[in-house]
C-alpha cells in the first residue's frame, strides 16, 4: 500500500517536472496568491555553501519567479502575512565524465535547499521541506575561465529551477 502511494507521488512529481520544463504553470483555485494586500517577507537565504552569493541569488530569483507566476502582493519585512526562510545547504560539483586526457569533461552541479514558510498571523508553519535539490551539467576544460563560466551558467540554471519549484508549490499552498 505504501509502495503504491510512493509510486503515485513519484509519477505526479515526474508529470509536474515535465510540465514545468515546457513552461506551463499550474493555476491555484485560491485568490490569496493574487491578492494585492498579501505581504511576504523573503529575506536572503542563509548560505552554508562555498559559493559566496548563493543565498542572496536564490532568494532574489525566488522573488522574481513569484512575480512571474502571478503574485500580486508586496515584499517586505514590515508586518508580513507570510515569512519565507530558506537555507542553501550545499552546492557540490561532481565529475560526470572524463575526456581522453583523463581530465574531467562534464561535471554535475547540485544545489540543495531547505525552506520554511510561516503564516505570521496564525503563527503556524505552512510548509517546511528539507533537502530540495536540483542538478545541471556543465563542461570543463583546461581553461579555468571557460570552466568557471560554464559552472556559473549551471549555477544560474539550478537556481532558476529551484525557484520555479518553490514558486509553484507556494502558489498551490496559498
Amino acid at each position: 500500500m505504501a509502495r503504491r502511494i510512493a509510486h503515485r507521488i513519484l509519477v505526479a512529481l515526474a508529470l509536474l517536472s515535465a510540465v514545468a520544463g515546457c513552461g506551463y504553470r499550474l493555476e491555484s483555485g485560491t485568490a490569496r496568491f493574487t491578492d494585492p494586500s498579501v505581504r511576504m517577507s523573503v529575506p536572503p537565504f542563509a548560505n552554508r555553501s562555498t559559493t559566496p552569493d548563493a543565498g542572496v541569488v536564490v532568494a532574489m530569483r525566488f522573488r522574481e519567479e513569484l512575480r512571474r507566476s502571478g503574485f500580486q502582493g508586496s515584499f517586505g519585512n514590515i508586518s508580513p502575512n507570510y515569512l519565507i526562510e530558506g537555507t542553501v545547504r550545499e552546492i557540490r560539483s561532481e565529475i560526470f565524465s572524463y575526456g581522453k586526457d583523463r581530465f574531467s569533461l562534464e561535471n554535475r552541479l547540485t544545489l540543495v535547499v531547505d525552506i520554511r514558510v510561516v503564516e505570521v498571523v496564525r503563527g503556524g508553519v505552512l510548509w517546511k521541506e528539507s533537502g530540495l535539490s536540483e542538478t545541471a551539467s556543465y563542461y570543463s576544460g583546461t581553461d579555468a575561465q571557460y570552466t568557471e563560466a560554464n559552472r556559473r551558467a549551471a549555477f544560474e540554471e539550478v537556481v532558476r529551477r529551484i525557484a520555479v519549484r518553490l514558486s509553484q508549490t507556494l502558489r498551490v499552498l496559498l
